[in-house]
């Protein structure tokens, strides 16, 4: 039976009062707030992708207001909003440019007056203003924000249930939809709602369909301080790839009838849930807010001061274990993704083997020899559909066995084989993998999957040979420290990336400390551990194999031991942190 935590949840203290379920309870509280003064204007302003007509058939009808206004009758049309973000959106199917907008470009300014003169001129009661934007026609008396996960959004993207907002186009192509969320929506929403969050009155989860919850401003800002004081983890999801396998299903005790799972993201803040435990209600939001609103207590001020409101770190599975290659790809060298994206930073990588069956193997880099233009041109041909890519003759196939770690600086052909369990460690903007070769496979969408050739061949670094990969890339494991029953090794990464790893074999407790920055950990050896504080400053938090979970900087010193549960096993942790 299985011991991964699927739903992992922090627990709030001194605030189990401050959160409701359902919408009766949610428009009692709602009513008793502004009934307590005579003309009250409350905003509920939203994340794209909440559902308006829950807040219409469940909220307004409830409240019985003097004057409604849904902002959205004064945002730009469809047409104008398109050609606003055309640049961004570019022709790709994949990649777009980062959006710098505000969300008062999206609205016409004479439409957002006069219903802003609309409220001005309603002499008394209740004045609701709702939609995503709302705050930009009062700031409310009483102000909640509705807000859901990345994650969730997507679900409702793929049942066609939703488009991207101010567009129709819920039977577009989703990457192309995801897209113009990734690159537009979700940068400019973020921008809009994180001053917003600061002052709320209330935080409404509507993540669940007809499940709401809702807790006040000051319990949400309490409960995320709390959060950055102790470990925690985010909620992984599992998504099916063409490529993917069956050893999170078996492992992880995931849908047996689903086909396969190729990914899980088990730490990456920007799409992954966080669960808060107020009393009896648990609040889902996206673990995002708490890198908004805490940065620099969850990431310490050296790392704030370079990446900002952004977590650096992502930690994932990629599982082809009864499942297929993944693509054979290469991620963008620094100054090409600032240049063509406007993303400050790249995609540096690694591959920690946390299962992998006899003959798997990992493709890293061109063998020596390799003439550029020989093997793109063997690509063009392979994605004419005229030939299969001849991967043996130009790239190095390295076997791959359990703790293996393989390094991929930017710029590095690579991929993993069938067979693999990986724990994909990495910088985050993840969305930026150029496919060179798909192994003449179509997506689950039924469609070819998008290779990019053209930005692949600008990047790839020829130098990576059989030689040089093998010299700096493959298994760099050194010697640290070590004590009683316990050692420390550094497994990378690369020069060139700014993530520093290090595995602990311990059967006895180590002590950690986060000098300053955030450590992202998971248990790659072992049953079960224990992270607690030597001062008593948390409760103590239990951690199971292939788990992965944060400890905010702000933490300082932490210690992790066996749980009488592994008693006598010998265990091991990878953690990584951002370099100074």
């Amino acid at each position: 039976m299985t011991t991964y935590d699927k739903f992992p949840t922090v627990t709030i203290q001194g605030f189990d009062d401050s959160a409701w379920q359902g919408w009766e309870a949610i428009t009692r509280i709602l009513a008793a707030k502004t009934q307590q003064r005579g003309r009250t204007v409350l905003v509920i302003d939203c994340y794209p992708g909440v559902r308006m007509t829950e807040l219409e058939e469940n909220v307004l009808p409830r409240l019985r207001p003097a004057l409604t206004i849904n902002v959205e009758q004064a945002r730009q049309d469809e047409r104008a909003i398109h050609e606003m973000l055309a640049r961004n959106l570019t022709d790709d199917r994949v990649f777009g440019v980062l959006s710098c907008h505000q969300l008062g470009e999206f609205f016409d300014s004479a439409r957002l007056e006069a219903l802003q003169n609309q409220v001005h001129q309603c002499p008394e009661g209740l004045i609701v203003i709702y939609g995503p934007g709302a705050a930009l026609v009062h700031p409310g008396d009483v102000l909640a924000y509705a807000d859901l996960p990345r994650w969730e959004i997507q679900q409702r993207m793929r049942s066609g249930e939703m488009g991207n907002w101010g567009a129709e186009n819920q039977q577009e192509d989703m990457l192309r939809r995801y897209k113009r969320a990734f690159f537009v929506e979700w940068r400019v929403f973020d921008r809009h709602k994180t001053p917003l969050l600061r002052r709320a009155d209330f935080l409404l989860d509507t993540t669940r369909a007809d499940q709401p919850a809702m807790v006040s401003g000051e319990a949400l800002r309490a409960g995320l301080e709390q959060t950055t004081t102790r470990p925690f983890r985010v909620v992984p999801f599992f998504d099916p790839g063409v490529w993917g396998g069956q050893w999170m299903k078996q492992q992880f005790d995931l849908d047996p009838s689903a086909p396969n799972y190729a990914w899980c993201f088990d730490c990456v803040p920007e799409e992954n849930s966080l669960l808060l435990r107020f009393g009896a209600v648990r609040i889902e939001i996206p673990s995002q807010d708490l890198v908004l609103l805490e940065p620099r207590a969850l990431l310490g001020e050296k790392v704030h001061a370079r990446f900002g409101a952004e977590f650096p770190i992502r930690f994932d599975f990629l599982d082809t274990i009864g499942g297929q290659n993944l693509s054979f790809q290469v991620h963008p060298i620094t100054e090409y993704i600032q240049q063509q994206f406007g993303m400050h930073y790249t995609q540096d990588e690694s591959y920690y083997i946390l299962e992998a069956e006899p003959d798997a193997v990992v493709y890293l880099g061109t063998k020596t020899g390799t003439e550029p233009q020989v093997m793109m041109d063997d690509l063009r041909r392979a994605g004419r559909g005229e030939k299969a890519f001849d991967d043996a003759r130009f790239v190095n196939q390295i076997p791959a066995k359990k703790h293996d770690h393989f390094l991929i600086p930017a710029g590095t052909v690579h991929c993993s084989g069938a067979g693999t369990m990986v724990l994909e460690i990495s910088a985050t903007p993840y969305i930026f993998t150029f496919k060179l070769w798909d192994w003449g496979r179509l997506g689950l969408d039924g469609l070819p999957r998008p290779v990019h050739l053209e930005h692949g061949e600008k990047v790839i670094d020829w130098q990576r040979d059989t030689q040089w990969v093998h010299q700096h890339l493959v298994n760099q494991f050194e010697p640290i420290a070590e004590g009683n029953c316990w050692r420390e090794e550094r497994t990378g990464l690369h020069e060139r990336e700014f993530i520093e790893t290090r595995r602990h074999w311990f059967s006895e407790p180590v002590v950690h400390h986060t000098e300053g920055g955030v450590n992202v950990l998971n248990l790659v050896e072992g049953s079960e551990a224990i992270v607690d504080s030597p001062t008593g400053a948390f409760e103590p938090f239990i951690v199971h194999y292939a788990e992965t979970f944060i400890i905010p900087a702000s933490v300082g010193e932490y210690r992790i031991s066996p749980s009488a549960n592994a008693s006598g096993q010998a265990l091991a942790t990878i953690k990584a942190w951002v370099r100074s």
